[in-house]
């Protein structure tokens, strides 16, 4: 028959032993002065970029402004031709022409008796 006995004790099973890793080194300082430099990199070029957008809006402002500067003197150009030409017209008018050679030189207009008509041959 079987007879039952006391288990013979196991031996414990441990992990073979790691070997000690090292303390991670020190990373050098090149890295990080890399990384500020590339930061200050960017920073001026975003400056750069900035500062020439703002210039391109004062030039756009500027030539705006002497935009509407001539836009106004065309206007007042345009008058002042309108008010000549007015003037100029009525200078010019018949009657008025009329009655300065009547006033001033003494004319008076020519009768039907004094007036002679050429007739040309076709």
């Amino acid at each position: 028959m079987a007879a039952w006995t006391a288990a013979a004790p196991r031996p414990e099973r441990t992990a073979p032993p790691r070997p000690r890793s090292r303390p991670p080194a020190p990373k050098p300082r090149v890295a990080a002065q890399r990384r500020v430099t590339g930061g200050v990199v960017w920073i001026v070029a975003l400056a750069i970029l900035l500062a020439g957008v703002v210039a391109m809006n004062v030039a756009v402002l500027r030539l705006n402004m002497t935009l509407d500067h001539l836009g106004r003197q065309r206007a007042q150009l345009r008058a002042d031709n309108a008010a000549l030409f007015s003037h100029l017209s009525s200078a010019a008018a018949t009657g008025r022409i009329q009655e300065l050679a009547m006033k001033r030189l003494g004319y008076v207009p020519a009768t039907a008796e004094q007036t002679d008509y050429i007739h040309l041959k076709p």
